[in-house]
Order: structure tokens, then sequence, then C-alpha cells
């Protein structure tokens, strides 16, 4: 796409907005091999792609909570496309796949998280199915990488135990469906417990536990799940979990 030293085309933008939000703000390194993979993409070098990563952390509104800003050398082209994009997901994967499908590309950013998936044998599956694997990887990089990579109740950080869940499920919120900040990052015995309603997450951010698990006898209920009643979640670097998800899932899912 654009040589080296040349304005960001608006196309370069739109991938480079793609990988911001679905690499660790921390990893957002010249030497991290997905940051690597943008650069040769679109014909630039890693130290030019981590630079426009870090101008994207400059308007992320999770890491200005946080005390983190990103690089302050900021263009208006930046911005333009931050407000564009941001929390328009299906806008910003689908013009990203059509990029990317321009250029040839057939490395699917980013590359430490990529997990094995098994096209379906019959043309109109294995289309259907390949669209929603594209849209719902995105929604599982973005929460992934927005929490490190862990567990938000046990902080387990094993990637093939971790699960991106939606807070509103996917089948009840179609608007929400990508949202990064209608997700958790939670391992599989905490996602199963969220969703069946064993488990919540507050307005301050804390775990809530069922009195139906409280009551369990097991030691292994006890030492997993109700343990962690009234701690603080891990927070996200990124798409904090938007309170009116949280409100509802408390309301129509939790069993109190």
């Amino acid at each position: 796409m654009g040589e080296y030293g040349t304005e960001w085309s608006r196309e370069e933008l739109i991938l480079a907005f793609h990988a911001y939000c679905q690499i660790p703000f921390a990893k957002t390194k010249a030497s991290n091999p997905d940051v690597i993979a943008l650069a040769e993409l679109i014909g630039r070098t890693p130290s030019s792609a981590a630079r426009k990563l870090g101008n994207f952390g400059a308007f992320d509104p999770t890491l200005a909570q946080k005390g983190i800003s990103g690089l302050q050398h900021v263009g208006k082209s930046d911005k333009a496309i931050w407000e564009e994009f941001y929390g328009n997901w299906d806008a910003l994967v689908r013009e990203s796949q059509t990029i990317r499908a321009k250029l040839g590309a057939t490395v699917v950013l980013p590359l430490e998280t990529v997990q094995p998936f098994r096209i379906p044998e019959r043309a109109t599956e294995r289309l259907g199915t390949a669209k929603q694997r594209v849209y719902q990887d995105f929604f599982r990089r973005s929460v992934l990488a927005s929490y490190d990579a862990t567990c938000c109740v046990c902080q387990c950080d094993l990637s093939p135990l971790l699960v991106a869940s939606h807070i509103i499920p996917w089948s009840l919120d179609v608007k929400n469906r990508l949202n990064p900040e209608n997700g958790l990052c939670l391992c599989l015995l905490h996602d199963g417990a969220f969703d069946r309603g064993l488990l919540a997450v507050t307005d301050t951010f804390h775990i809530q536990i069922s009195k139906s698990a409280k009551s369990s006898r097991s030691s292994f209920v006890q030492d997993a799940i109700v343990q962690y009643d009234s701690r603080p979640i891990f927070m996200p670097r990124r798409f904090r979990p938007r309170q009116e998800f949280l409100d509802w899932h408390g309301k129509n899912v939790f069993v109190a």
C-alpha cells in the first residue's frame, strides 16, 4: 500500500485500528510478531506500525482511566478513524476484511491468539461459517487482549481454557455482538457459572456469587467459585464492561 515515509491512507488506518483492538496495549511494540505482520501487509516498518498503534491509545477512554496514555503526536486522520469505528465494530471488521482480501492477505491477526478451526465441507456452510468465524474471532481476540488473556475472576492465564464471554448473549443483542464492552474474559468454569446465573459482576466491578452456589457442600465449589464472592474482578486495560450490560445480566440471568 503506502510507501515508507508517506502519509497513512484510510485503508492503512483501518487495518491498524483493527489490529490495535486485538493486541494488548503493552505489546504494541515493533518486535511483536503481530505488529511486524501488520507492517509487512501495508508496506511500512514495524516501528512505524507500532507508533500508529500507540497513536490510537491516546484516544482510548479505559487507558485514560488507568492513567495510561498513548503517543501524544496524533493526526486528525487517526482521530477520525477512531470516531468512525469505535462502537461500530461490524463495519470495522467488514471493511478490514475487504481491504485484507484486496491485498491478498493470508495471515489473520493477531498471530499469538489464533485458534484451530475446522471448515465444514459444503461450500454454502463453509462461506457462512467462515464469515461468522471472522466476526467471532475479532470479539474473542479483542476481549482476551483487553484482559491480558487472564480470567477476570480467578486470573487463570491458560489461553486454551479462556472464553470471551458475552454479557448479553450473542443471540439476544445483535447490535452489541462484536462490542468488546459486552464481553468478559473468563475461564471455562467461571464462564459456565456466569452464563447460568451462579456468578455476576456488580456495578462496582465486584464478583457476586448466588445463594445456591454458596450453599453447596462441595469443597470444590467452595474453593473454585464461592471463595471469589465480593472480590473485585481483574480489570481490563481497555474496553471496560459497560454498566448497562452488567445490569441486564444481573436482572435477567443472575439468580441471587
